[in-house]
């Protein structure tokens, strides 16, 4: 199934919040700062040099993590996509080595569920739509396994011809739930999170340690905070290559191809 939030909405708010957030807590962490100037004087601003750079590090180290986890499973799906294309057409040439009668309705039957996995994705992010047409999708499959072990029971059946058949159809309905699956693999949550926390944190030690200078300096402030919120942003959108602006609909044209194919 996919999920219920367009997940590009929250990408977007999440950024604008990062953003926003981030402005905000280098904000305060100049306010303290400044506070402890006046009661303490500039040595406890020296102090936080070590923990910056630790929770910085840190910070950095998270963004590598969830872009770089993103990024991977991005390819995968572009991979699963060529997989299934495959898978379809090869159990589409097996169908020639079923009895004559029963391949016309098996080849019609080929020629809709092509066309129903190519609508499920592009139908995306409408989610109800791309639902109703998975289950078009689970219906076909039905029928198509039906017809086909029925075609290899029949006399006329040559030998040997379901050792063929009947697993390329099996690869072709597991990459079908494989690619289903793959729409729900994301990181836990508490992984965004920690990111954003640990992101308004350093902006807080950040703003803290700025105190000890005259000018508030407003050009890096907000290009800190519009990097880190455009980061966010881009982790966001690779994990959900159908809804924003990265996107994978390009590698459906692979099973297009083989949806043109089926004369």
């Amino acid at each position: 199934m996919f999920s219920i939030i367009d997940p590009s909405i929250i990408g977007g708010l999440s950024a604008v919040a990062v953003f926003a957030g981030i402005l905000g807590f280098l904000a305060l962490g100049r306010r303290i700062g400044l506070r402890t100037l006046r009661n303490d004087g500039s040595r406890n601003l020296s102090n936080a040099d070590q923990l910056e750079t630790a929770v910085f590090a840190l910070l950095g180290l998270m963004i590598a993590f969830t872009f770089s986890g993103a990024l991977n499973r991005f390819d995968v799906r572009r991979a699963q996509v060529v997989d299934e294309a495959n898978a379809i057409g090869t159990s589409w040439l097996r169908i020639a080595l079923l009895p004559e009668s029963a391949q016309p309705p098996m080849r019609e039957l080929f020629r809709q569920y092509a066309d129903s996995r190519i609508a499920t994705y592009r139908k995306l992010p409408d989610l109800e739509a791309a639902r109703d047409e998975l289950r078009r999708s689970q219906k076909l499959q039905n029928e198509m396994w039906a017809q086909a072990v029925a075609a290899l029971a029949a006399p006329e059946s040559r030998p040997g011809v379901n050792i063929l058949v009947v697993p390329a159809l099996n690869q072709m309905f597991d990459l079908a739930t494989v690619r289903t699956a793959a729409t729900q693999m994301h990181p836990p949550t508490i992984i965004y999170v920690m990111l954003i926390g640990l992101a308004l944190a350093a902006a807080l030690l950040a703003g803290y340690r700025s105190a000890g200078d005259r000018a508030y300096g407003w050009v890096h402030r907000l290009a800190f905070s519009a990097i880190v919120a455009l980061t966010v942003y881009v982790i966001l959108d690779m994990e959900y290559p159908r809804m924003g602006f990265i996107r994978i609909d390009g590698i459906d044209q692979v099973l297009t191809s083989v949806r043109d194919s089926m004369n």
